[in-house]
């Protein structure tokens, strides 16, 4: 029996360990990953890590999304002599594979010039900005990844905002300047953008000085003077790795106070129980030592739990390994207790007042989900219960603090969070573990101060060609945007940069329509900027729809007829039956039978129909299909409802 349970808790890359609710993935923030049988036997004997805080550097890479940061990871590891068995090594959940983003932010370790390093690998994208915010206060310095062409973006200044405030020594990294369009005059400019973008932010004296390396994370180089090719002595990533130890100053901690360690993550292992990550304050632990778990009241600290430790873990390049002790200013994985969670703080059992907690920002965007209760309900999924899909939630806000659930009435439960990304890769996710569900659309959430509605307005940079300047300009005024800047794109001729505000209601949905509207040949970047009073009432921004009157097999027949109407959108709201069939008879006919020819339809994926769906309507997800359905299925009651609103 000891081989199965062996290979229960140490699965290879494939195999899913901690979480129970989440796909394959490295030892991360939010969920985990355990490596081989093999390197868990040869590391388990390993001796205890090392306990001298002035050996370690503790560093993030952030960066506005697609910068580069998850190609510098790999770069870097490699460096290190870690084994990567793939590109993108450190995006190792199967949904950041296939999109090509980063979801979670996940934490490794290496060695550098007897110096270890715990670097922590961050998400770029906006709506995963509790990602980063939970982990600044595990490090002493970050490494700001900004393209050498593009120079600083929205969520470069949403991220660096975070780095600062937490007091974190930067290094600025100017990637991707092996491109024809970068300059060493551009990189100038780029350069002086950031120190800008530093002032503003209040960067202290110190943070002002930063140095600045060029590289190009795609070739695995880079160097502390520019150069459109590595010179003899940067053909690597040694500068960068040299840079680190040099300005990242180590842990301010004591190995001789009690224990304490702030739970910035936590996960669940059907062997161990609670797996809790975090950075060590202060003191050492050790396997078997006795610790409580603290947490934050309105009075104090609150002790919840006393147990002992049951095992310590840490990820080493892509292995996790097992190590006797840790001390103040390392990253470990523990496991032993059953109570604490993200937030709470597990120290030694004299200690008797909690760390305070991370701050997150608030949440700006709400859905509710929902009971799938269609007519189609139960033929796709096996999770079809508001009970299950009340625990899969607040599992899911248990491990992830950006989230937060809110039961309503009806087996509904209001789930809050950053962006329609986070909330879509949520309901992705609990599509794919056989949950069937119905989402209404998104909702703004809204602020009230001294009588005044405020809304959330979020600051957009779009990079476009020229002849879609008007376009988008035209769609993005029915949506309530003010333009603060256009400009064209250095280097890039015929090309046209705007920087503008907008509320996020407007945002919802655009996406989809400015990749339309651009051909695919735009970008679109947006971050939240502040709580501004209400703009106003939003332009119409959707035509009307076609409603089905039953439901069945859809047939070709019926479609035929129909397709006219749906192009042209005769009547909006129009009740239609798409399921109608041809009457058949005994009676030959002399004319021919129909040649029915119909257009391909218009399949829509889930971000897709996030930002289509209308507020009297729902998004019906099961594992196989994604529909979009009136919330009233009834034509009748759906016709007086119209009626009374009217009135």
């Amino acid at each position: 029996m000891l081989w199965p349970l062996l290979r229960s808790l140490w699965s290879n890359t494939t195999r899913t360990s901690f979480s129970s609710h989440s796909s394959p993935s490295y030892l991360k923030f939010g969920h985990s990953h355990l490596s081989s049988l093999r390197a868990f036997s040869a590391a388990s004997g390993a001796p205890s890590s090392s306990l001298d805080p002035s050996r370690l550097r503790n560093v993030a890479v952030i960066a506005h999304v697609d910068h580069g940061k998850t190609t510098l990871m790999d770069r870097l590891l490699r460096q290190c002599g870690a084994d990567i068995p793939h590109e993108r090594a450190m995006d190792s959940i199967n949904l950041e594979r296939e999109r090509g983003i980063t979801i979670s932010s996940k934490v490794t370790s290496v060695f550098w010039k007897e110096n270890e390093l715990n670097m922590v690998d961050t998400p770029g994208h906006a709506d995963f900005g509790g990602e980063v915010e939970r982990v600044v206060g595990m490090v002493e310095g970050a490494i700001l990844v900004v393209d050498a062409g593009e120079g600083p973006l929205a969520q470069t200044k949403f991220v660096l905002a975070k780095a600062l405030k937490y007091g974190l020594r930067p290094i600025l990294l100017l990637n991707k300047v092996d491109r024809p369009s970068v300059s060493e005059e551009r990189c100038g400019e780029v350069e002086s953008l950031v120190f800008d973008l530093f002032a503003n932010l209040g960067a202290t004296e110190e943070q002002l000085d930063f140095p600045v390396l060029y590289a190009s994370a795609k070739e695995g180089w880079a160097s502390s003077t520019f150069t459109k090719e590595p010179p003899a002595d940067a053909r690597n990533m040694s500068q960068l790795l040299d840079a680190v130890v040099k300005h990242v100053p180590p842990p301010k901690a004591d190995l001789d106070e009690p224990f304490l360690m702030l739970v910035s993550m936590m996960e669940k292992d059907f062997y161990l129980g609670r797996i809790l990550t975090g950075r060590v304050s202060s003191g050492v632990v050790r396997v078997g030592d006795k610790v409580i778990g603290l947490r934050k009241t309105d009075s104090g600290s609150e002790k919840i739990e006393e147990s002992k430790v049951v095992k310590l873990m840490k990820k080493k390049g892509t292995t996790i390994v097992s190590i006797d002790a840790a001390g103040a200013g390392d990253i470990i994985c523990m496991a032993g207790l059953t109570t604490p969670s993200i937030g709470h703080t597990v120290a030694s059992a004299e200690v008797t007042t909690a760390l305070p907690s991370v701050e997150l920002d608030p949440p700006t965007i709400s859905m509710t989900f929902g009971v799938n209760d269609s007519p189609l309900a139960g033929r796709d999924g096996t999770q079809l219960t508001g009970g299950k899909i009340g625990d899969r939630l607040m599992a899911e806000a248990e491990t992830n603090l950006a989230i937060n659930v809110i039961p309503g009435l009806s087996e509904s439960f209001e789930v809050q969070g950053r962006g329609e990304l986070q909330l879509g890769i949520l309901i992705e996710n609990m599509r794919r573990e056989g949950f069937e569900l119905s989402v209404s659309p998104p909702k703004v959430m809204y602020k009230t101060e001294d009588k005044q509605r405020l809304e959330p307005i979020e600051e957009v940079t779009i990079e476009i060609n020229e002849e879609h300047v008007g376009l988008v300009m035209e769609a993005l005024s029915h949506r309530r945007a003010e333009v603060i800047d256009m400009c064209p794109v250095p280097g890039n001729d015929g090309r046209t940069r705007l920087s503008l505000t907008c509320p996020s209601r407007g945002l919802v949905g655009y996406r989809c329509v400015f990749s339309s509207d651009t051909r695919g040949t735009g970008f679109m970047h947006r971050a939240f900027l502040k709580y501004e009073k209400y703009r106003g009432p939003l332009g119409n921004v959707r035509k009307g729809v076609l409603v089905s009157m039953g439901y069945g097999t859809i047939t070709a027949h019926s479609l035929m007829g129909l397709e006219a109407r749906g192009t042209l959108f005769v009547s909006p709201g129009l009740d239609v039956n798409p399921v109608k069939a041809k009457e058949l008879t005994n009676i030959r006919s002399v004319n021919k039978d129909e040649n029915v020819k119909l257009s391909p339809p218009r399949l829509m994926t889930l971000e897709e129909a996030i930002g289509y769906v209308a507020s009297d309507e729902l998004i019906e997800v099961t594992p196989k299909t994604i529909r979009l359905r009136k919330r009233c299925l009834d034509v009748t009651k759906r016709k007086s409802q119209s009626k009374r609103a009217k009135e």
